[in-house]
């Protein structure tokens, strides 16, 4: 009962060419090659971006940062300016 030998492998092949047939493995194991491709070649694409977007950062800016907005004004007791509420649910 210790481990299988090659013709207990063997013979399992055997019964999967027959179960599935050579056409739907065929086209199962392109389909997995087409997935591992597409996921390298996303991890590249990934990584690029990052060092792009690193690149890019390490750049000084170009024009002066726009000056600080006011705070928002309030309009009598309780009421409140529509760009206060605004500026609240954006963050």
């Amino acid at each position: 009962m210790g481990s299988f030998s090659i013709w207990h492998w063997l013979i399992v092949l055997i019964i999967v060419l027959l179960v599935f047939g050579t056409k739907k493995l065929r086209n199962l194991g392109s389909d997995l090659g087409g997935a591992v491709k597409g996921f390298k070649d996303g991890i590249k694409d990934a990584t690029s971006e990052d060092k792009a977007a690193e690149a890019q950062s390490a750049t000084p800016p170009s024009s002066p940062p726009p000056p600080p907005q006011q705070p928002p004004q309030q309009v009598g007791t309780g009421h409140t300016i529509e760009g206060e509420i605004r500026e609240k649910t954006r963050s």
